[in-house]
Parts: structure tokens; sequence; C-alpha cells
């Protein structure tokens, strides 16, 4: 299914631009290394663990509606992840 892959390519490459956002950001500050960016960081990998296991979950019902929910998941858990990282970079 094209629909899965493409759900799953987004929550990777989404999680993984927030990711390398915060290292930009650290090498910008000097804060490499920095307690804040690992909190993000550490948060980023266990959102996208855990939409990527719900992805792979058997389904029972309309399939749709369960990626639809998964992929409004991942906008909410991003966009709280981009506002933790502008607070840091403000």
């Amino acid at each position: 299914m094209a629909s899965i892959r493409d759900l799953k390519k987004d929550i990777n490459f989404v999680l993984g631009d927030i990711i390398e956002a915060v290292y930009i950001w650290e090498a910008d500050s000097g804060n490499t290394n920095s307690a804040d960016g690992n909190a993000i960081i550490e948060e980023a990998i266990t959102v996208f663990d855990g939409l990527m296991d719900k992805v792979n979950q058997k389904v029972e019902g309309s399939k749709k509606a369960h990626f639809k929910t998964v992929r409004k998941e991942l906008e909410e858990k991003a966009t709280v992840l981009i506002e933790k990282l502008n607070k840091l970079a403000a």
C-alpha cells in the first residue's frame, strides 16, 4: 500500500527535520549537547517509535480512519515539538 509507505516516510522526514533543527540550533548558539536540545530529541524519538508502532499494528475495521488518526497525531505532536524548539531559539 503506497499510502502506508508514504505515511511512514512522512513520519521519518518530519521528525528527522525537527531533530536536525535542534542540531542546527545547538551549533549556531554554541550550546552543543544541551539538556534542552537533548530533551527535544528524545521526545522526537519517542514520538517516532510510538507512531511507527501504530502504523504497523493490525487494524480491525476501517484502515483509512486509523491512518488518518495517525497522520493527525503526527501533525499535533510535531507542532508541539516545533513550539518547544522555537522557545529555545527565542
